[in-house]
């Protein structure tokens, strides 16, 4: 190459995913939320036990669950509920009454791919605890309406659904309408949530007579499905360069 010769300059690109975490967290610090991570291979602990998810469950099955050889009782985590736990935990032995905190992350399952699901995968959970009374069933759905309002558009639809889930209790599935280019609507599963139960804050060294709480928890790659009308979810883990710039990053 001669020196009057220049070559052509490629900037580098934000993936959307970071770029929606950057927005969740924003989004959530405006209504008073922190930012915890921890551990993506987790102790069985903290990704069951401390939930009020029995050993005999089916989701600590090797169907669903990705147990580490040779390291008995650990797992790739399937879900950053765990770090709910960790936090609730925190919490006791700081002596706190009351938190609100959001915790992205990574998470793995070990469960066939499909247009909505991937082994591997990006969760937003969250929690809001406090003095009994102070934080309820309907703060959690103000909160969750706000956010998906304000990252989704003020039009979106949402829905609350009645469900069950070891770790809540009142427990409710949330959906949003969801409208693929080419495609006929559809409600998307978005996330679970409900009152923390009384078991996963004796666990954490809490006491449910004193302190009561929400929590949730849904796929990040679900939220920009619906945000951009992204087909499949696969494809935010193709690789594919020239996915990543279809999107703004701002």
């Amino acid at each position: 190459m001669s020196g009057g010769e220049k070559t052509a300059e490629h900037k580098g690109r934000l993936h959307p995913m970071t770029v929606a975490i950057r927005d969740v967290a924003r989004i959530f610090g405006d209504m008073g939320f922190g930012i915890a991570y921890g551990p993506e291979l987790e102790d069985e602990w903290h990704n069951f036990s401390a939930l009020n998810v029995p050993e005999d469950h089916p989701a600590r099955d090797m169907q669903d669950t990705f147990w580490i050889k040779d390291m008995p009782g650990h797992v790739l985590r399937t879900h950053t509920t765990s770090v709910t736990a960790r936090e609730l935990e925190r919490m006791a032995k700081e002596g706190k009454t009351e938190a609100r905190m959001i915790a992205p992350g990574k998470v793995f399952r070990n469960e066939a791919t499909d247009m909505t699901h991937e082994a591997q995968f990006y969760q937003l959970d969250g929690f809001a605890v406090g003095p009994v009374g102070t934080v309820t069933l309907a703060h959690l759905k103000g909160t969750l309406e706000r956010f998906y309002r304000e990252y989704l558009g003020q039009n979106t639809r949402v829905r609350f659904r009645p469900s069950f889930f070891g770790f809540t209790e009142p427990s409710v599935e949330v959906d949003a309408w969801f409208e693929a280019p080419g495609r006929a609507g559809k409600w998307l599963e978005m996330c679970g949530a409900g009152m923390l139960h009384p078991n996963v804050l004796r666990a954490a060294g809490l006491d449910p007579e004193k302190v009561q709480g929400f929590a949730f928890g849904g796929g990040l790659e679900r939220l920009l499905m619906v945000k951009y009308g992204v087909p499949d979810a696969r494809l935010f883990h193709s690789g594919d360069i020239r996915f990543v710039y279809g999107f703004n990053e701002s």
